[in-house]
């Protein structure tokens, strides 16, 4: 039960207790055990993908932003969002990634291209926000990260959310 003068958690509330970065279990428990296992999945995927180039910092943005997981090496990759009962990554185009987008426009997914569509340009590019709940979601995420970045060296094998993909 709240206590006075709180509320309830609704979907999509942020992490905002700023005493310390959210543990895996914190993250489990605020996002619901169904999207930590996709959280993982990809955080999984990240470090399969791009051994060791990224250390994953969480980063506070104070009570209306709560905590965020972003992956940076000289740029951004993405940033992984825990939401109350979901999770959303963050996922920054500048020109060149808008430009790939563009030429492949009509092989990604139409909730894709619509969330392209209305996502906000900034002077460092088009911020696209993915919310992951299902498996579908999670797989537009890591082409849209493979395509942004080609992962090292790694062109000899095939992710399994592709092989997954491929097989349906």
């Amino acid at each position: 039960m709240p206590a006075d003068g709180e509320t309830l958690p609704q979907i999509g509330d942020r992490i905002t207790d700023k005493s310390a970065p959210p543990d895996d279990g914190a993250v489990r428990e605020w996002i619901g055990p169904e999207a930590f296992g996709r959280w993982a999945e990809l955080r999984n995927w990240i470090d399969e993908f791009y051994p060791g180039v990224f250390a994953p910092d969480w980063l506070y943005g104070g009570k209306n932003r709560g905590w965020t997981l972003r992956y940076k090496k000289t740029k951004a990759f993405c940033t992984l969002v825990p939401e109350y009962g979901r999770f959303s990554a963050v996922v920054v185009m500048g020109g060149a990634e808008r430009e790939k987008f563009e030429e492949r426009r009509y092989a990604w997914r139409p909730q894709l291209v619509k969330l392209y569509d209305e996502a906000k340009t900034y002077i460092d590019g088009k911020w696209l926000t993915a919310a992951i709940s299902s498996a579908d979601d999670l797989h537009d995420v890591t082409e849209l990260l493979t395509m942004k970045r080609p992962p090292p060296s790694h062109s000899n094998s095939t992710s399994r959310s592709s092989r997954k993909a491929s097989s349906r």
